[in-house]
């Protein structure tokens, strides 16, 4: 079986979700925040938590080599959020998504998990182009996926969903 990979950066390891992670996915979709700027992904019981990682995640990873991932900071090994590459409907780059505990925002965590995800995307599984959705209102959202290098392109709506995203690319081209 292949081994899968830890992330590192300079404060903080990121792995690939497991199925023992279930309890942690929970809180973190069910935080206001997550649902004000993410939506509600109907995850609302442990149950659903593994069933999501049964078969949305896990089968992710399975296909290309990435997904969704905890981020913990290196130090104590503390669960501080999630970061991950996604592949979504109607997005034809993969999506770069991340979201922290409310006490964890605030330290540069977000950006520099995905900065180290990125990073490792490009390095390792030769992504040449990544994208980032955020709504309009979500600024330190819209912060970060500049700081990474995206560029604002246009306005979007996804497949099934009402709300217009801000849509941004990053193209090594």
């Amino acid at each position: 079986m292949e081994e899968k990979p830890i992330i590192r950066s300079e404060r903080l390891s990121i792995r690939q979700v497991e199925l023992s992670d279930a309890a942690f996915l929970l809180r973190i979709y069910n935080m206001p925040k997550w649902i004000k700027n993410i939506g509600d992904r109907n995850i609302h019981t442990i149950i659903d938590a593994e069933e999501t990682i049964r078969t949305k995640m896990l089968p992710q990873y399975e296909k290309y080599g990435y997904g969704n991932n905890v981020i913990s900071l290196s130090a104590s090994g503390e669960e501080i959020g999630v970061c991950g590459l996604y592949h979504r409907p109607g997005l034809e780059i993969v999506d770069i998504g991340y979201a922290l505990l409310p006490e964890f925002e605030g330290h540069g965590y977000a950006f520099e998990a995905a900065q180290a995800l990125m990073n490792w995307a490009i390095a390792v599984k030769g992504l040449c182009a990544i994208s980032g959705i955020t709504i309009p209102e979500n600024k330190p959202s819209v912060r970060i996926l500049e700081k990474l290098g995206l560029v604002f392109e246009k306005m979007i709506t996804l497949p099934d969903g009402t709300e217009e995203l801000m849509y941004f690319e990053w193209n090594k081209k």
